[in-house]
């Protein structure tokens, strides 16, 4: 997984074939099953995994999760929980994002976490709001206000993608 994200990184990267074959030593060999149990104990273990939204697939190591989670910090720490238990040898994230809020809602919560958050100037910022997907606009003085203003859309509850189209300009 490192190295598919590393070549990712490379400049000009466009797609990645990653054909590369993990083989455990025969005393790290699990069972799916065995895997099963310590996928199930790693996602119970982690607070911040809702218990009992996900299922968890597991053939020759490969694991696939699926699953309902309202954040989208829930979907990355379920699979980074499971990605570091010996023997697994890759996995699928089919876990999906999904809001209990309206669009409205939705819209209403990251401006005021714009807001709250001392690091961005809300009052340059635009959010649109389409089903879970939020876009932000508008103008802000440095790469971390925009960054910050990112993180804060993230943090709503629902969201499943944010297409930060801010602009960072000194003079605002």
């Amino acid at each position: 997984m490192a190295a598919e994200q590393a070549t990712h990184r490379v400049q000009g990267v466009k797609a990645v074939a990653n054909d590369i074959e993990v083989r455990l030593p025969s005393s790290a060999e699990r069972t799916d099953a065995d895997l099963a149990a310590a996928v199930l104990n790693a996602l119970r273990w982690d607070a911040a995994i809702p218990a009992g939204k996900l299922e968890v697939t597991v053939s020759k190591g490969w694991v696939t999760l699926k699953g309902v989670v309202e954040y989208n910090f829930q979907r990355r720490d379920a699979e980074r929980a499971v990605e570091r238990i010996s023997g697994v040898k890759g996995v699928s994230n089919l876990i999906t994002i999904k809001p209990h809020l309206s669009p409205t809602d939705l819209k209403q919560k990251i401006e005021k976490a714009l807001v709250r958050n001392a690091e961005t100037d809300a009052r340059h910022i635009t959010v649109e709001v389409q089903g879970s997907k939020v876009t932000l606009y508008g103008t802000v003085r440095s790469y971390a206000e925009k960054q910050a203003a990112a993180d804060a859309a993230w943090s709503a509850p629902g969201v499943s993608e944010v297409d930060n189209r801010i602009v960072v300009s000194p003079i605002v």
